[in-house]
């Protein structure tokens, strides 16, 4: 069967494979937490996107493959909650928005806007959208012989940018930066993976850009 993304907390994983990577997707916790394991197929070696809660659930996935690294996408209580479980059992790395730092119990490694996370063989791209959390990062994987792979956290989701608590300025942050950063970058095959819920593309997502612009959230 086709890859959906389309899980919840308790059931079945999903898997695709791009040229480089195995990418699956799983859900945790009472609020359906995303989490992802991406393995360079060259290498094996893997990596966590955000330990959101269930460590042992997370520790299954893993498996016997062993873990190199946990990136977390923001500070949120429901992002980090089986982090330092998870690298206590594995010896993970655990990386970080830089701007986020303060709010996360194991930060080896800080991150910043532009720079190269590694997993084996294959080279991803961190991209800062300030605005959910100061330091919310996204992170990026161009397939080779495919179309790019975003995970965003809780800054894009299926119909709109992520939560700014009505502060003005939070949003207009957020805003911008999914603009210039993510829908002026990144063409409409781009697969985005968020941090609750269902995927969705940039090209689905991108007619209602003057709508959130306009509704303030």
């Amino acid at each position: 069967m086709s890859y959906s993304g389309d899980v919840e907390a308790g059931g079945p994983g999903d898997t695709r494979e791009t040229t480089d990577l195995v990418i699956t997707k799983i859900s945790v916790g009472e609020i359906d937490n995303n989490v992802y394991l991406l393995r360079c197929r060259k290498t094996g070696e893997q990596l966590l996107i955000d330990a959101a809660a269930e460590p042992r659930t997370l520790l299954d996935l893993v498996g016997d493959g062993g873990l190199a690294t946990v990136f977390t996408t923001h500070r949120h209580w429901d992002h980090h909650r089986a982090l330092a479980e998870v690298t206590a059992a594995t010896g993970a790395r655990s990386l970080v928005g830089r701007d986020d730092a303060a709010g996360i119990p194991v930060a080896d490694i800080l991150v910043d806007d532009g720079d190269t996370v590694r997993v084996g063989a294959v080279s991803l791209t961190a991209i800062h959208l300030a605005g959910h959390s100061p330091g919310s990062t996204a992170l990026l994987h161009h397939d080779p012989k495919g179309h790019p792979h975003l995970f965003t956290g809780d800054s894009l989701f299926p119909g709109g940018i992520g939560n700014t608590e009505k502060d003005p300025a939070r949003f207009a942050s957020l805003i911008h930066d999914v603009e210039t950063k993510i829908f002026a970058e990144l063409p409409d095959e781009t697969w985005v993976y968020p941090g609750h819920g269902k995927d969705t593309t940039l090209g689905a997502e991108r007619p209602s850009l003057p709508q959130w612009r306009a509704r303030g959230w």
